[in-house]
């Protein structure tokens, strides 16, 4: 079966849902640092994300592993990563389980 855009996009969020912040025990697409994943016709992957704080020490850490773990995805082609921080990380950009989890909800 031939990749799609829609069975890759899935198969990056399943990726991004195991990649985990080392500072905080949740994965990076609940925590809510993917702000847009998007698959264009040849099957290139452009991730935008943020990370907690503009100065987190693991920024450059993250970005690489995002990069390499999408590269992996079988029928991937590129896979550009953009790091912004507008808008900036908050509290409501975890999902609702994750609040849950972390008892603020």
């Amino acid at each position: 079966m031939e990749p799609t855009q829609e069975t890759i996009k899935s198969a990056v969020v399943n990726c991004l849902k195991n990649i985990y912040d080392p500072e905080i025990p949740v994965n990076i697409y609940d925590l809510g640092l993917i702000y847009n994943v998007d698959v264009d016709a040849d099957l290139n992957v452009n991730i935008l994300m943020t990370m907690t704080a503009p100065d987190c020490p693991e920024a450059e850490y993250m970005f690489q592993e995002v990069r390499d773990m999408v590269s992996y995805i079988s029928g991937v082609k590129k896979v550009n990563v953009e790091i912004t921080f507008d808008p900036p990380w908050d509290f409501n950009s975890l999902s609702d389980e994750v609040k849950v989890e972390l008892g603020l909800m």
